[in-house]
């Protein structure tokens, strides 16, 4: 798999009896197909828990939910001691640029649902970490991931 902008991290990787390259998934307890989002997606979870101190047990992968009736899947999402969510993740594969139009779809799609503090996107090679300023309406981009403890 292509090198990331972030540390190198050992994974569970192996062929299913298709034939058909998968890792484990440590939040959803179960080997997954080895796209480049998903690849994405280990390598920044297994960031989060290792490097910025984010419980394992507070966050989940494709966690489902319903916006004007229809059923959409956030990436990941991690949530606050008392399990209310805290952050939405959202990925894409290292050749999908980090757009405008990413953004509208972590914003409209699932935070209008979940009303979360902080948005992060990430292709693995670009991070942005953004906290939501409901008070005032807007939504201020941070220089780095925060630690767990200071969200």
């Amino acid at each position: 798999m292509i090198n990331l902008n972030l540390p190198d991290y050992q994974f569970n990787i192996k062929r299913n009896e298709k034939g058909v390259l998968t890792i484990y998934d440590p939040l959803r307890h179960r080997f997954v197909r080895l796209t480049p989002e998903e690849w994405v997606r280990q390598n920044f979870v297994k960031y989060l828990i290792t490097e910025k101190h984010y419980p394992m047990g507070l966050m989940a992968n494709e966690v489902s939910l319903v916006q004007n009736g229809i059923k959409r899947r956030c990436d990941s999402l991690v949530a606050d001691a008392g399990g209310r969510p805290l952050v939405i993740v959202e990925y894409k594969a290292p050749h999908i640029a980090i757009d405008q139009a990413v953004f509208d779809q972590i914003i409209l799609r699932y935070n209008q649902v979940m009303m979360v503090k902080y948005l992060m996107v990430s292709n693995g090679l670009v991070h942005y970490c953004c906290r939501n300023d409901y008070e005032h309406k807007r939504i201020v981009f941070l220089t780095e991931i925060p630690e767990y403890s200071a969200l």
